[in-house]
């Protein structure tokens, strides 16, 4: 067989290869099976508050604005037009799972926290296992609270010194521009 006819068998064999991939269809299949086994990789998305089913129980109404930013921390969204209203908004996108949403609303009337609006809220450990779903099966779900024996453990708290007193103020101060002669 000469060089000239092996190419030929080549070129009509590869031909008839094409063809019959095109002319079932199966070339479509094939990319669409290629193209799931090679999917690139997608960060997952984390945005706004989280607040957890603790922190939604230590909120009681009566509160002040200043005590409810402190354990639910500063709102997402705090409008001009609805000063009474806080929003805490909280989204959770993970490739290959349904995308999380929790929402949070705080109602005031003047500085007071007159009422409280939520989804259905995790709790901290719940939440931070739903972090590692799918990743490590062997993980272990780490303990977010002290037990009564740890804090027994820890070491006693320092005793704070005693402040001594200031000296006493100066009964005048210079003055703070040269007094011209």
């Amino acid at each position: 067989m000469s060089d000239l006819q092996r190419r030929s068998a080549r070129l009509i064999l590869l031909a008839a290869v094409s063809a019959s991939l095109l002319a079932c269809g199966s070339l479509d299949g094939a990319s669409n099976r290629i193209v799931s086994l090679v999917t690139p990789y997608k960060i997952d998305i984390v945005q706004g508050n989280f607040v957890s089913k603790e922190q939604a129980a230590a909120v009681k109404p009566g509160m002040s604005r200043a005590q409810v930013r402190d354990i639910m921390g500063t709102p997402l969204l705090a409008s001009l037009f609805h000063a009474d209203r806080w929003d805490y908004v909280f989204t959770f996108k993970r490739q290959g799972l349904e995308p999380q949403s929790r929402k949070v609303a705080v109602f005031f009337k003047g500085d007071v926290l007159d009422r409280m609006e939520a989804d259905a809220l995790p709790s901290e450990a719940d939440f931070v296992a739903s972090l590692d779903s799918g990743r490590n099966k062997s993980a272990v779900v780490p303990v977010l609270e002290m037990t009564e024996e740890g804090l027994k453990q820890l070491p006693a708290p320092a005793k704070k010194a005693e402040a001594k007193p200031l000296p006493p103020l100066p009964a005048s101060y210079p003055p703070l521009e040269p007094t011209s002669p």
